[in-house]
C-alpha cells in the first residue's frame, strides 16, 4: 500500500495545475532548465541508423524514414500527466511545419503501454507520424532518453542538434497560459536554416524513464572519421581551421585531417587547443569550446585505430560560412582613417587610432562585429567610447577623463569572436556623436600586409527593456617583483543595486599566469563563477555564461590574478624587471571585465 500510495502523490504532482498562493513554501516544482553541458547527451554526435517497425507494420529505418530531412523524434508515454499534456503541443507543431519538410517520429519506450493505447493516442491526437512501440528501448536508450517528455532533432545528416523540452509551458507543480520559451521551434527554425540552434539541450520535466533492469544498451556506431571524427572537427576546429580562415591550416576534408594527427593530438594533449580555459568548478558557458572526455578519447582511438574513413554517407552537412558580415548587413560601418602596415616579423606595440560618428542620435546596438582587412595577424581589437587627446593633455589627465578603458569596454575582437549578438530584448548605448578609440594589437606571422579594421552595427528599433553594460574590478596598483613567480594581486567592486551578469572576460598581459572570478553574497557566503587556473594571452576570451547570473544589491564580485615575473616563463620579456602597470604587452594589466543589466 505504501508504495502505491507514493506513486499516487507523485503522478498527482505532475498533473497538478498550481493555483496562485496555494502551494506552500518548499512545494516541488520542476522547469526546464538551460544548464546543461549539450556535450554531455551526445548532442552534435551521428545518431546510428536504427531499424524499427511502426504499430502499423511499416519495416523501415531512421535513415529511410527521415530521406534526407530533420527529424523530430518525440519520446511518448500513455500514462505520463506531462506527456499527456504536451500530445496536443507536438500535433500543433508537426501540422504548422507540415510544409518545411520536417518529418516526425513518435516513440514510446514503456514496458506497459499496449498497442492498442498507442493506436487510441495517435488517433487522438492527430499525430501524422510513425508511432513505435519501443519496446526494447533501443532508440529511446541510444538517444539518451531520460524521461517522457524528451524530445530530439535530428538534421538531414543524421546529427543530433538538439535534445530536451519541447518548451516551458508544463512543468512538475505549474503550468502558464502560454510558453515562455519554445525551445524545440527554434532549434528547428534555426537547424532549417542550415544554423546551430543557440540552445542545443535542456532538462525536461516528466515522468523519469528508468533503465535499470532492462537489457538494453546504447548502440555506438563505429569510430570513422565520417561518422564522428567529422563533425568534432566542425564544431571545435573549422570556425578558424578552415579554407581562408585565421588558422594557419584547413581541417575540413579527411586527407587534411589525417596528415595533421600528429599536431592534432598534440595540441590536445598539451591543452593548447582547443582554446577554451575555464577551469572545473567554473559556471557553464554557451560559448564552450572545450572537448568533452568522450571526444577526446573518440579522437585519440581514431589515431590509433589508423585514422578509418568510413562511409561517406555518414558524413555531416559540410558547414555554410558567411561571406562578408556574419551579422549580417550592417546598418553603419565604422572604418580606422589610416590603414596599419604590419611586417612580416617581430613585435609590434599597441596601435591606437581614432574615428568620430555622425550619429545624431543615441543609438542601441543589438549586435556588432569586428573586421579586420587580415584578421590573420590580428591578435585582439578593442574599441573604447574615448575622445582624442586633448593638445597638452598628460597620459594621467587622459586616464582621469577616460579611465582609459580599465572601467569597460565598446567592442572587441579575439580570433573566434569577432562578433557580439546581444540576448533579445537587450542592447548597449551607442552616444550621439561618440569618438571610438580603436586599440589594435598585431602579430606579424611571416607576410607583410596592410590592415584596416571596420566595424559593424546592427541597431535596435526601439530602445530596449535592457541595457547592457560593461564595467571591471580592476586595479592599477601593479608592483610585480623581478624572478617572482607566482605573484597574486586582488581588485573588488561591489553591486549598489540588482543586477544580472551576462558574461566575463580577463584581461592580463604576457606575465598572466592565472585568472579567478569570485561573487560573495550579500549572506556572507561565496562562488567561484570563473576559475582559469591557466591563462593565456593569445586568447583574450569573452566567456559567455549559459545562464546568466541574478545578484542582489550588496553582492561583491573579487577578481583574483597571478603573474609569472620568472624566466621559467618563455613569454617573459624581461624577468629582471620590476613590472607595474601599462598598456603595451611588456607592461601589465590587472582588469576583470564582465558585462550586465541592471535588474529593476
Amino acid at each position: 500500500m505504501a508504495r502505491s500510495s507514493s506513486l499516487l502523490i507523485l503522478i498527482g504532482a505532475l498533473g497538478a495545475t498550481t493555483a496562485a498562493g496555494q502551494d506552500g513554501p518548499g512545494a516541488y516544482k520542476e522547469a526546464p532548465s538551460i544548464a546543461v553541458d549539450h556535450r554531455l547527451h551526445r548532442v552534435g554526435e551521428l545518431a546510428p541508423d536504427l531499424p524499427f517497425t511502426s504499430i502499423a507494420g511499416e519495416a523501415t529505418s531512421l535513415a529511410r524514414y527521415a530521406e534526407g530531412r530533420p527529424l523530430v523524434i518525440a519520446i511518448r508515454d500513455v500514462g505520463c500527466p506531462l506527456s499527456k499534456k504536451y500530445g496536443p503541443r507536438l500535433a500543433e507543431i508537426e501540422q504548422a511545419l507540415g510544409d518545411k519538410d520536417v518529418r516526425f517520429l513518435y516513440v514510446n519506450p514503456s514496458e506497459i503501454d499496449t498497442v492498442e493505447q498507442m493506436r487510441a493516442e495517435k488517433a487522438a491526437y492527430g499525430f501524422q507520424g510513425a508511432y513505435v512501440a519501443d519496446r526494447e528501448g533501443t532508440i529511446a536508450r541510444t538517444l539518451g532518453c531520460d524521461r517522457t517528455t524528451d524530445v530530439f532533432l535530428l538534421d538531414g545528416s543524421r546529427t543530433l542538434m538538439y535534445r530536451g523540452a519541447i518548451d516551458d509551458q508544463y512543468g512538475i507543480g505549474f503550468q502558464h497560459e502560454a510558453p515562455r520559451h519554445t525551445y524545440l521551434l527554434r532549434a528547428i527554425d534555426a537547424v532549417l536554416a542550415n544554423r546551430t540552434p543557440d540552445v542545443r539541450a535542456t532538462t525536461a520535466p516528466g515522468c523519469a524513464v528508468d533503465w535499470s533492469g532492462r537489457d538494453v544498451q546504447p548502440v555506438e556506431p563505429a569510430i570513422t572519421y565520417h561518422s564522428r571524427i567529422s563533425r568534432i572537427m566542425q564544431q571545435h576546429c573549422q570556425s578558424c581551421h578552415r579554407e581562408d580562415g585565421v588558422a594557419p591550416f584547413a581541417l575540413e576534408t579527411y586527407q587534411q585531417v589525417r596528415a595533421r594527427r600528429g599536431a592534432i593530438r598534440q595540441s590536445i594533449e598539451t591543452g593548447v587547443m582547443p582554446p577554451w580555459h575555464a577551469g572545473e568548478g567554473s559556471r557553464a558557458f554557451l560559448n564552450d569550446r572545450s572537448l568533452s572526455a568522450r571526444d577526446r578519447d573518440a579522437l585519440f582511438r581514431w589515431i590509433e585505430d589508423g585514422c578509418l574513413e568510413g562511409d561517406p554517407s555518414d558524413a555531416p552537412r559540410p558547414l555554410v560560412w558567411t561571406e562578408g558580415w556574419e551579422i549580417g548587413e550592417p546598418h553603419a560601418v565604422v572604418t580606422i582613417p589610416d590603414p596599419v602596415s604590419v611586417p612580416a616579423q617581430g613585435a609590434m606595440g599597441y596601435r591606437y587610432q581614432y574615428v568620430k560618428t555622425d550619429f545624431p542620435e543615441d543609438r542601441w546596438i543589438r549586435a556588432m562585429e569586428i573586421r579586420p582587412t587580415h584578421p590573420e595577424v590580428v591578435h585582439h581589437v578593442l574599441v573604447f567610447i574615448e575622445e582624442p587627446p586633448r593638445e597638452g593633455e598628460t597620459r594621467r589627465e587622459i586616464q582621469a577623463r577616460w579611465q582609459g578603458g580599465l572601467q569597460g569596454y565598446f567592442a572587441g575582437l579575439v580570433p573566434g569572436q569577432a562578433t557580439t549578438m546581444y540576448p533579445e530584448g537587450t542592447a548597449k548605448r551607442l552616444p550621439a556623436g561618440a569618438w571610438l578609440k580603436f586599440q589594435l594589437h598585431y602579430t606579424p606571422n611571416g607576410r607583410a600586409v596592410e590592415d584596416r579594421t571596420q566595424i559593424g552595427f546592427i541597431f535596435a528599433d526601439t530602445a530596449p527593456e535592457r541595457e547592457m553594460h560593461t564595467s571591471a574590478a580592476m586595479t592599477t596598483r601593479l608592483d610585480i617583483p623581478p624572478g617572482a613567480s607566482n605573484h597574486e594581486v586582488k581588485a573588488t567592486t561591489t553591486f549598489s543595486r540588482p543586477a544580472v551578469i551576462q558574461s566575463f572576460a580577463p584581461h592580463m598581459h604576457v606575465r598572466g599566469k592565472a585568472y579567478r572570478y569570485e561573487l560573495t553574497w550579500p549572506d556572507g557566503t561565496s562562488e567561484v563563477v570563473l576559475d582559469i587556473p591557466r591563462y593565456d594571452f593569445n586568447w583574450q576570451t569573452r566567456y559567455v555564461l549559459r545562464e546568466p547570473i541574478r545578484v542582489p544589491a550588496g553582492t561583491k564580485l573579487t577578481c583574483t590574478a597571478w603573474y609569472d615575473n620568472s624566466d621559467g616563463n618563455p613569454a617573459n620579456p624581461n624577468p629582471k624587471a620590476r613590472v607595474r602597470f601599462g598598456e603595451q604587452t611588456w607592461d601589465e594589466m590587472m582588469i576583470g571585465y564582465f558585462e550586465y543589466w541592471r535588474d529593476e
